[in-house]
């Protein structure tokens, strides 16, 4: 057995429930630390790009707190347009989306 393959088969096809609050803990934390430097920057208001970095990062904040709310409804991992398991190497990734890849394509 190849270690490639020890390795894929030693991966759970759906992360626990600790495992997703840790990584959506450590998401939720990132984010901040990246909304707390924008806002010390002493930039204007104004600017547009500054503005754009913040709605960005606020929108993920929320992204993440309604992934804690699938946790506890115990939809998390489900894919919100089509109910099939979202692959773990994508919640890997962004253990916040609520989409499997191809629902998130058609999603204008």
């Amino acid at each position: 057995m190849s270690l490639d393959a020890a390795r894929t088969d030693s991966r759970p096809e759906r992360l626990t429930a600790h495992e997703a609050r840790r990584r959506l803990e450590h998401a939720r934390g990132t984010r901040l630390v990246q909304l707390r430097a924008l806002t010390e920057t002493g930039q204007s208001a104004d600017d547009h790009l500054m503005a754009a970095q913040k709605d960005a990062i606020e929108r993920v904040l929320k992204e993440i707190d309604a992934a804690f709310a699938r946790i506890e409804e115990g939809t998390y991992g489900t894919c919100l347009g089509c109910a099939k398991p979202v692959p773990a190497e994508r919640l890997e990734i962004l253990p916040y989306t609520g989409h499997c890849v191809a629902c998130m394509r058609r999603t204008p």
